[in-house]
């Protein structure tokens, strides 16, 4: 027989991908203007255009064969200095080449991370909202995923709880700010208490990795702080990718950092380094590597995002939904007008709005609302809105 679980995995879809073919069968039957897809998190906004111009150039003008050929197993040590220079220029911590492991984005830093941290058994801490691919990437390395509550309201992590949840088996609390689906990101302080509890532990003796999932690291509002975890608590790893960033999601190129001030960190780099090997995760894009060496510190336009959390938060807010109004990221997380938010996510497809209910990601009673999508598409969709919350008013 073979094995079931991975036959379940690829039987039914998550719930966010599961959103999005409907709605493109749903765009085939009544025209794609008379849907609001707000589904996947997929940038709308176009990578800046030095990507472009960088690709040209490497093609133009640079070595067939090593622009298409293998780099190092772990990513090719140019792009890796590279990548710790920019890291030490913003956030002096020390780092080098060998704490960079190159990969296919952040799921791939995931996998790899727990992958090289986790034996069988062994207790990941996250906070609800949480990406629901956590489960399934942690449970895939022999562990088991201990979500915690965040704060209702605020969705910030609840320091009470996240204490209480540790036990002799924690290996890891697993973060993500600015958070996919809150968009909350979390205060320095919040990131202090949680280090705090941590260096607590390792003075008892026990050692719990603190490790960052940070897609959308540069894609916060206002002048939000987002706290870099390896100046708070040195057994840290950051998994990240350019993704959001720079509006790459295709072509899946990210790293995973390993804090040079970990206990261990020769130790853990080669862990990774051994994951990424039995997992298949070697030799990430040669091209985009040489791309990211070239264009780091750059993103795509940010405003548009920002401009459509303002538009469509204040308008949801205006027709009485209550909002958790985010820092960061590109959604917006609502508070369903129903206690089952799976009901009110089939509701609001009457109205062809396409929304994701929270259950999936940990937390009842909200639904995400990507608005990663063109202003137009904003605009056309506050109608329905309006009629949603109306239909609840009857």
């Amino acid at each position: 027989m073979i094995n079931q679980t991975s036959v379940q995995l690829g039987s039914v879809r998550s719930v966010i991908r599961e959103l999005f073919e409907y709605g493109k069968k749903r765009k085939a039957q009544i025209g794609e203007d008379n849907v609001f897809d707000f589904s996947l998190g997929n940038p709308s906004v176009a990578p800046p255009a030095i990507v472009e111009e960088t690709l040209v150039d490497i093609l133009t003008h640079g070595d067939p064969v090593a622009i298409h050929g293998y780099t190092s197993a772990q990513g090719d040590v140019s792009v890796r200095q590279a990548i710790a220079d920019y890291i030490n220029s913003r956030f002096s911590v020390g780092i080098g080449a060998d704490n960079i492991y190159m990969t296919c984005g952040a799921a791939a830093s995931l996998c790899i991370t727990l992958n090289a941290l986790l034996n069988e058994g062994d207790e990941v801490i996250t906070i609800a909202p949480y990406f629901p691919e956590y489960k399934v990437f942690t449970e895939h390395a022999r562990g088991k995923l201990v979500p915690v509550q965040g704060t209702e309201g605020t969705f910030q992590p609840d320091i009470v709880a996240i204490k209480a949840a540790i036990t002799p088996d924690t290996k890891a609390i697993l973060i993500n700010s600015p958070n996919n689906p809150s968009g909350v990101v979390y205060t320095e302080q919040a990131i202090k208490d949680i280090c705090k509890i941590l260096q607590e532990c390792k003075e008892n003796g026990q050692t719990i990795y603190l490790i960052s999932d940070e897609p959308y690291r540069e894609l916060v509002f206002g002048g939000v702080k987002v706290p870099y975890i390896m100046n708070y608590y040195a057994d840290s790893i950051v998994c990240y990718s350019y993704s959001k960033s720079l509006s790459l999601p295709g072509e899946r190129i990210g790293y995973i950092a390993v804090n040079p001030a970990c206990g261990n960190a020769a130790e853990v780099y080669a862990a990774v380094c051994g994951a990424g090997r039995a997992l298949g995760y070697v030799c990430a894009p040669s091209l985009f590597q040489h791309l990211i060496a070239r264009v780091i510190g750059t993103t795509s336009d940010i405003s548009v995002y920002e401009r459509n959390r303002n538009r469509l938060a204040s308008a949801l807010e205006s027709y009485g939904f209550e909002v958790v109004r985010p820092d960061g990221a590109f959604y917006l997380f609502v508070k369903s007008l129903e206690p089952d938010s799976d009901a009110f996510a089939e509701r609001a497809k009457q109205h062809e709005l396409l929304i994701v209910s929270a259950k999936s990601f940990g937390v009842e009673g909200y639904v995400r609302v990507s608005y990663c999508v063109e202003p137009d598409m904003i605009e056309r969709s506050l109608p329905a809105f309006k009629a949603l919350a109306k239909s609840y008013k009857k």
